[in-house]
């Protein structure tokens, strides 16, 4: 026999909303009146608004005493009202109560709050004394340890120096001539070309007439230099030969022997009557122009040296070589001075600037390649830079800062191949107004500056690299 059963008292159903309210609610009874962390809805907001104004007082006090400001500024008390003088937008406000107010007497600069990179005020104090920009940050600890930091990020400012406005080049003459180097005569009255016809070519540089032709050697002319001092013009070929012209007679008055293989370049020492010229034998020879000796033999290469200049100063003397490597020399004991291995691959072409000594220290690459072979380059007195590639591209940068700011491509003249569109050298003369290019298609070029470009037809265009490496 069964006992009486028990009837159970109906269970309310209830949402899953009302449930989480209840939860909520709990929770806030617990913890509320302790931390005050969590955002309760209004209607379960602390009755007492004192109360509640106390606690806020005493958290913010608490999180935000160890934050100061940026050196050099002075301490702002941060509330409400000042949401828009400038320290923090009205999105990032903090509240002070009487406690802050009290500390922020004593304590100067704890309580300003300074947020992030882009909520700093603009002004004078941007730039330290160094150049470099600071930005203050800050980070709570975890709450039980009430500890804040503040870092300090250096902004470094671009160092890549913005590019001075030249005026575009223009082809304003060309004549038919083979051309494999080019030199100016100190005058400035003529210019002279080598080629593979082994003759040498004398320009009028005025109306750009043919003047004379010199014949001498038996292979391709590979480079020329106009003694600023005496009537003398050398040259160097294949031939294994160096050749010393007296102008006034237009004969050759001394050889030079002593190389074994192919003579690539010569130079003229500005201020010694020497003269150096690299070849294929991986050596530089140093002569004496007079009595035809050879002072040294600058070894040290191990490939041909294609690339030689000369200086009053150290280093007197800059080769560089098919072994991708760029060398000075010491004239006085005819050794190496260092070595620089910047280059990746053949070292084909220098230019040294007229006026500024850069060649110790590096400054940089070029923003952009001209994706091929560079046989030339020149630079003139205004920073203007020339570079002749193998694929016919004529390229003009800003010397100092590498912006390429004018590209020009070869157009090859009928019955030649593309392949002959190649720009084998390249020369101002000494004024730096007028550029001759010795290109492969049997024609010589003069450029100059259009007089018509303006800032406004021709403008800058100019953007720092995103990834700027300085050595």
């Amino acid at each position: 026999m069964g006992g009486p059963t028990l009837e159970m008292e109906p269970v309310e159903p209830q949402s899953l909303k009302k449930l989480s309210l209840k939860s909520l609610k709990r929770a806030l009874d617990l913890f509320s009146p302790v931390h005050d962390h969590f955002a309760a809805p209004d209607h379960f907001a602390v009755p007492d608004p004192e109360s509640k104004k106390i606690r806020m007082s005493y958290k913010i006090n608490v999180e935000y005493r160890g934050i100061k400001t940026a050196p050099g500024q002075p301490s702002k008390q941060v509330n409400s009202a000042a949401g828009n003088q400038g320290l923090v937008p009205s999105n990032f406000l903090s509240l002070t109560g009487p406690s802050d107010s009290r500390n922020s007497q004593k304590e100067g600069t704890q309580n300003a709050l300074v947020v992030g990179p882009s909520l700093q005020p603009k002004g004078k104090n941007d730039v330290d004394n160094s150049g470099k920009s600071t930005v203050i940050t800050s980070a709570s600890a975890p709450f039980s340890e009430r500890l804040t930091t503040s870092a300090i990020i250096e902004r470094i400012p671009s160092k890549w120096p913005r590019p001075v406005w030249h005026r575009p080049w223009k082809n304003y003459r060309w004549t038919f001539g083979m051309g494999e180097s080019v030199a100016f005569d100190p005058s400035n009255n003529w210019f002279c070309t080598g080629s593979a016809d082994r003759t040498i070519k004398i320009w009028d540089v005025a109306s750009g007439r043919l003047k004379l032709t010199l014949t001498g050697h038996i292979e391709q002319i590979r480079g020329l230099a106009v003694s600023s001092k005496h009537t003398y013009m050398f040259s160097a070929g294949d031939d294994k030969q160096v050749k010393c012209w007296d102008l006034e007679q237009n004969k050759v008055i001394r050889s030079y022997h002593g190389h074994l293989s192919s003579v690539y370049c010569l130079a003229l020492h500005p201020t010694i009557d020497i003269l150096l010229t690299g070849g294929r034998d991986s050596v530089c020879r140093v002569w004496d122009i007079r009595t035809k000796m050879q002072i040294f033999t600058l070894s040290g290469h191990d490939n041909t040296v294609c690339s030689v200049f000369t200086r009053p100063t150290d280093p007197q003397v800059v080769t560089g070589s098919h072994d991708s490597t760029i060398k000075f020399w010491d004239l006085r004991h005819g050794k190496t001075m260092s070595t620089l291995t910047h280059h990746k691959k053949s070292v084909r072409a220098m230019a040294p600037h007229p006026k500024d000594s850069v060649f110790r220290e590096f400054l940089h690459n070029m923003l952009s390649q001209q994706k091929t072979i560079i046989n030339t380059m020149a630079v003139n007195e205004d920073g203007v830079m020339a570079t002749g590639g193998d694929n016919g591209s004529l390229w003009f940068w800003d010397w100092r800062s590498g912006h390429n700011f004018q590209q020009a491509q070869t157009i090859v003249q009928p019955g030649s191949l593309d392949s002959e569109a190649g720009i084998y050298a390249l020369s101002y003369d000494i004024t730096g107004t007028r550029l001759v290019s010795c290109e492969a298609d049997k024609t010589i070029k003069m450029w100059k500056e259009d007089e018509t470009a303006t800032e406004q037809t021709h403008p800058l265009n100019f953007k720092p690299p995103k990834d700027i490496r300085r050595f």
